[in-house]
């Protein structure tokens, strides 16, 4: 495909692209000589400055606020196979260089240069997000350039995405190579999960916590442990795997939890790993009263935050929630607090976390901070790529 058209920008709105950042608004476009209803989403544009200059390559998006991703900064490209066979070349490269497995993102949208694309590997299996009308247009150029690169048993395609659901596409998965079980193995810290790519939350599975999971080992051996908003058990099966005496893991789906079961078994924990279901707030409540307590209380919750008009009501669920975790948890015990809230500040979630001990009457110090793995880089230009926080904090 050939660049169609020069989308150009107003004067002086180029400032962002030319400090590296990927994303043109609409409100940027010069609409008197780039009419945005001359566009279809994935048409192919060269983005130009208001004196001309070329500034990158881009798909089109016109219908969004965001109406064009530049894929290409300061070139003039086609999103052939050939283009994405060099981008996911590049990525692979990144992973390759500090896992020592075939487990992980593979790709994390614009940080690879492919906005709108995430891709997660579990072994030879590859699960693929596209998030948006105009890189759906270039889903065949871009599965043959996995085919070529990965050679993959299978490769499915998940489109019950958020973004997707906001944008009115289809949100059918269906597998567009080879064959994907419904349960696909992989390793994580030296632990095994079988995740549940067809049905499971996003892609199955959650590489991004990564780096703190494993800094779980030295603070979890003998100890009591509480995964919260468990999923399929990411941090409290590994937390039993590294030598935590027993681990109780609540989240409100059931088959999630039979998830949880499953991976302890496949790493002989099964004798110290309970589950309770139903919502988070309410059941941790019935168990203050029941009067348990633990070593160790990890808090992973679902977004709070998905706008920035929410960042208001966010912060009070975060410390609604951390103050219930304190109530729950020992003196000289270990909270563990994340968010993959984007809005929400790392600076926000301690606020949160300082507000729920005093009024759970307790001190709290920060021990240690986790953020995102290598297989989801963060682009300097682009602070909406970071949004991964977690908070090791002992209570005093």
């Amino acid at each position: 495909m050939t660049l169609i058209a020069d989308l150009f920008l107003r004067k002086g709105a180029d400032r962002r692209l030319r400090g590296g950042h990927l994303w043109v608004y609409s409100n940027e476009v010069d609409t008197k000589r780039s009419p945005l209803g001359g566009f279809e989403p994935g048409d192919i544009v060269g983005v130009r400055s208001a004196d001309g200059v070329l500034l990158g390559s881009a798909y089109m998006e016109p219908q969004a606020l965001i109406c064009a991703r530049l894929y290409a900064p300061a070139e003039g490209q086609t999103l052939s196979t050939g283009l994405f066979y060099q981008r996911l070349e590049t990525a692979l490269a990144g992973r390759d260089a500090v896992f020592t497995q075939p487990f992980y993102r593979l790709v994390y949208g614009d940080s690879d240069l492919l906005p709108g694309v995430v891709i997660d590997r579990f072994g030879p299996y590859l699960v693929v997000q596209l998030n948006n009308a105009g890189i759906e247009r270039h889903r065949q150029p871009l599965l043959e350039a996995l085919q070529k690169l990965l050679s993959p048993e299978g490769i499915l395609l998940r489109g019950d995405s958020r973004s997707r659901r906001e944008s009115g596409l289809a949100e059918d998965s269906e597998v567009v190579l080879g064959s994907v079980p419904d349960q696909v193995p992989l390793e994580e810290n030296g632990v095994r999960f079988l995740a549940p790519v067809h049905a499971g939350q996003k892609t199955g599975w959650f590489y991004d916590h990564r780096m703190a999971r494993a800094r779980l080992a030295p603070w979890v051996a003998g100890k009591s442990v509480l995964d919260v908003y468990s999923y399929i058990g990411g941090w409290g099966i590994q937390a039993g795997s590294f030598g935590a005496d027993r681990v109780c893991c609540i989240d409100s789906s059931a088959t999630a939890l039979e998830g949880v079961m499953v991976n302890a078994a496949l790493n002989n924990i099964a004798d110290k790993v309970s589950v309770r279901q139903g919502s988070a707030p309410e059941t941790m409540k019935q168990m203050i009263s029941e009067g348990l307590t633990y070593d160790v209380v990890i808090l992973d919750p679902p977004a709070f935050i998905q706008r920035r008009k929410d960042i208001k009501k966010g912060v009070t669920a975060y410390r609604r929630i951390n103050e219930l975790g304190l109530r729950l948890l020992n003196t000289g015990g270990l909270l563990v607090s994340g968010s993959c809230s984007m809005h929400l500040a790392r600076s926000d979630l301690m606020l949160a976390m300082q507000q729920a001990a005093v009024r759970a009457g307790c001190q709290l110090r920060v021990v240690e901070q986790g953020a995102q793995g290598p297989d989801h880089p963060v682009h300097p230009a682009i602070p909406e790529t970071e949004y991964l926080k977690a908070v090791f904090a002992r209570k005093l």
